[in-house]
């Protein structure tokens, strides 16, 4: 056995550990059955038993189990929450003034993460921040529709796409991450 089958065993071992481990306290926190030793022993199996299946059908990777990258959504999502009352303040001060002027805008924006689930990460938190919301993802662009047109800003697209990007366990290189 050579070094990178040594180091592919390794990475896919860390895979089946940390959705084993998940799917077992996911079952422990939903069950609520935390004396019965059968039952305790029936949800440890099934949880080996749906990794060792997601081994054998190739699909354990990192977006079947990205638990390990846990840490790295803890960061990313203090920051998503103030861009949310920053922009939900933005948001209410408009509707709440007497002229009430909106400038509603779809731009199309360039997604910076290369996985599905650095896209889908992305496209959900344009769609959390209020007064976005994300109508079609692409492969390598978002359709957004802005409630106002300050929303469209090239500079905070840039910003969410390369935190989502890093959020989902990329480096993110020099790409556009704005608009066409």
């Amino acid at each position: 056995m050579n070094v990178s089958n040594e180091s592919r065993i390794g990475v896919f071992m860390g895979y089946a550990l940390s959705l084993t481990t998940a799917m077992a306290v996911l079952w422990l926190v939903l069950s609520g059955h935390y004396d019965s030793t059968l039952l305790l022993g029936l949800g440890a199996g099934s949880a080996v038993f749906a990794s060792f299946m997601a081994w054998r059908l190739h699909i354990l990777d990192v977006e079947t189990s990205p638990y390990h990258r846990l840490w790295r959504f803890v960061l990313y999502w203090p920051w998503l929450l103030m861009e949310v009352i920053k922009t939900n303040i933005t948001v209410i001060r408009t509707i709440l003034s007497p002229d009430m002027v909106l400038t509603p805008r779809m731009v199309r924006v360039k997604t910076l993460p290369d996985t599905d689930m650095g896209r889908a990460l992305f496209a959900n938190s344009i769609t959390l921040t209020p007064g976005t919301v994300s109508v079609d993802l692409d492969s390598d662009e978002i359709i957004v529709h802005a409630l106002l047109k300050e929303m469209t800003d090239k500079a905070g697209f840039a910003d969410m796409a390369a935190r989502s990007a890093r959020a989902s366990g990329e480096k993110p290189a020099d790409k556009a991450g704005g608009m066409k």
